[in-house]
């Protein structure tokens, strides 16, 4: 019997996986620009780590954790989201000792108990970065440039930023007092869930995604217009920096996130083709983080991206994967020796090389040369053998050159014989 996957949990099969690998470098090349370093944090924490940070009241540790009992007794999870581990590690290593600013970036998987749809799994991976140690407007203006930026390398043109500001601690109790007198007005049209909210975080009123409840807060107030002062400055100088930069994100004043410790600066990123979930990303600041988490009053902010999302609104170019420079087709038993060799040194000195054995036929190594999507075909049989040759095959222009390349060629060899024929007019048939 058939053992299937878990569901929720899914394979990346070679042709996919190459557009991870694209996508991942294409993120790397982006975070260096910018100056931030990879961390790389477990997969499993410490539960409470994440019910102190993201929020006791929040469907991710209500509902959706993957939470355990350890052998000694205590409750472990897997890891939901990344910014908590990273401001764990930042506070046990004590990284503000070293340096007065860290700039962080990782990538991998997160898991959540959530419905399967489309874009969404249960293990998901992210793409994120994290700022610790300033509380400027400029960095919250960098980091959604460098978000900008990451997204047009990833040719996902549909992207569309939203941007709000949740307060802080000076306005929000203010705001958050209004939001729940307005929620008890029209507690008989919520929805359970948002009843129970009403007392311990009348936020997440906004951020419900029943229909009914969203019909019944339309007119609920809102944070942008319960600013204090200087989260106004704040804000007024973020939506400066990006407009003189060309970068207009779209105001969305009901958006709250999906995580308690977001102040100021909040946004998330939605994209065309994902149905009625069309978020791929998002983030904001966590001013009060580093402290709940037990260490110095450091400021933050950062965002992560669903890696499976990006790969949906992800344009085509560019994603294609590497196909071989070379493909050895060897017709015999002492060819195919010599085929190893040659493919072993040609690999060696950089060369992607295919080659397949087993005495298969001229014809059926074409077959597969062909799907590997090689343009030359290096054909190794006994005439080669003697003359110490190598026949090539231009698969694009279907055309073999005898002799075309010597057996103790170098990569450099290689590729200056393969430039040239490239080069080689096609000949025109009577």
């Amino acid at each position: 019997m058939k053992i299937p996957s878990v569901k929720g949990f899914h394979d990346i099969l070679p042709d996919e996986s190459a557009r991870w690998s694209w996508m991942e470098s294409q993120a790397r090349e982006q975070f260096a620009r910018y100056g931030f370093a990879e961390i790389r944090i477990p997969i499993v924490e410490r539960t409470e780590l994440f019910s102190r940070s993201i929020g006791e009241t929040t469907d991710i540790v209500e509902k959706e954790m993957y939470s355990f009992a350890d052998r000694d007794g205590s409750s472990l999870t897997l890891r939901p989201e990344g910014t908590a581990s990273i401001v764990r590690a930042y506070v046990e290593h004590a990284l503000a000792q070293h340096e007065p600013v860290s700039k962080l970036f990782y990538l991998g998987p997160m898991f959540r108990r959530e419905r399967p749809q489309k874009g969404r799994l249960r293990q998901f991976s992210q793409i994120g970065a994290e700022v610790i140690g300033r509380d400027d407007a400029a960095v919250d203006a960098e980091v959604l440039l460098l978000l900008h930026d990451l997204l047009a390398a990833l040719h996902i043109r549909s992207a569309q930023i939203e941007l709000n500001s949740l307060g802080d601690g000076a306005c929000r109790p203010a705001y958050r007092a209004a939001l729940q007198a307005f929620g008890e007005a029209h507690r008989a049209d919520l929805c359970e869930n948002c009843q129970r909210r009403l007392e311990r975080n009348p936020l997440r009123l906004l951020d419900c995604k029943d229909h009914d409840c969203h019909a019944a807060t339309k007119d609920a107030p809102l944070m942008i217009d319960h600013l204090c002062g200087p989260c106004r400055a704040h804000f007024d100088a973020v939506r400066g920096f990006l407009t003189r930069e060309g970068l207009e994100p779209r105001l969305n004043p009901r958006m709250v996130r999906g995580l308690d410790y977001y102040c100021r600066t909040a946004f998330e990123v939605v994209a065309e083709g994902l149905g009625a979930q069309n978020a791929v990303g998002g983030g904001g600041r966590y001013d009060g983080l580093v402290k709940a988490l037990g260490g110095p009053d450091t400021p933050g902010i950062g965002f992560a991206l669903g890696v499976e999302r990006l790969i949906l609104s992800m344009a085509e170019a560019g994603a294609t994967p590497l196909r071989p420079e070379v493909f050895i087709a060897p017709l015999g038993a002492a060819a195919e020796s010599e085929a190893i060799h040659l493919a072993h040194r040609w690999r060696r000195a950089g060369v992607r090389v295919e080659m397949t054995g087993g005495g298969k036929s001229l014809k059926s190594q074409m077959r597969m040369a062909d799907k590997s999507g090689a343009r030359y075909v290096v054909i190794l049989g006994e005439d080669e053998l003697a003359v110490r040759a190598l026949t090539v095959r231009d698969m694009t222009a279907k055309r073999d050159f005898p002799r075309a390349v010597d057996l103790s060629a170098s990569a450099d060899g290689l590729r200056a014989a393969l430039a040239q024929l490239g080069h080689e007019p096609v000949e025109q048939s009577a």
